[in-house]
């Protein structure tokens, strides 16, 4: 089972004798906003395929934006029998605790945070001109939960890849698919 790390600690073993792998789950536009030194971006989906990858011998400290995905990786690592370590408050707890932060690029919402902002935003305003234009305009928000089920099932999100388009978003990635219990191998 995986332990869980405070902020104050975690600043201590980086700089103790301690041999780590710090592992940033989130999404690599996420990481490129900010992410704290050292760490290697592996998106929660690639996880279970890259870790042979890394021949991590060391404890494996998973960190990501508030440590509710690095959760979730721990427990698909678990049978992979490395000692797992998850900070707690993650990056979010890092920056809070006015501890440095490496950004590569302009800080800007993910991908998946814009896609349920503008899902929001065109499902409310569907049912405010519903409600005040035609009652034609609930068909707007029908459209958009149909869009969001499809992508809840298919792993696919045609309005997150339609958003990556934008120029804020050049080489942004997103993914919407958890990786699959048992997939991939274990280091």
């Amino acid at each position: 089972m995986a332990s869980v790390i405070s902020v104050p600690k975690f600043a201590e073993l980086k700089t103790g004798p301690e041999r780590f792998q710090l592992i940033d789950v989130r999404s690599p536009s996420e990481y490129a906003t900010g992410h704290i030194p050292g760490a290697v971006n592996m998106p929660m989906d690639q996880v279970q395929s890259r870790l042979p990858d890394l021949e991590v011998e060391d404890a494996i400290v998973l960190v990501c934006q508030s440590g509710q995905r690095a959760r979730m990786v721990a427990g698909l690592l678990e049978p992979c029998g490395k000692e797992l370590r998850i900070l707690e408050g993650g990056t979010s707890a890092w920056i809070k605790a006015g501890l440095p932060v490496v950004a590569t690029s302009v800080t800007r919402w993910s991908l998946e945070r814009q896609v349920r902002f503008a899902a929001g935003l065109l499902v409310l305003t569907g049912v405010i001109l519903a409600l005040t234009v035609s009652l034609r305009w609930i068909y707007l928000s029908g459209f958009i939960g149909l869009g969001l089920t499809f992508s809840g099932v298919s792993g696919l999100c045609p309005m997150g890849s339609l958003l990556g388009f934008m120029p804020w978003n050049r080489g942004a990635s997103c993914s919407f698919e958890a990786p699959k219990a048992g997939s991939g191998q274990c280091a």
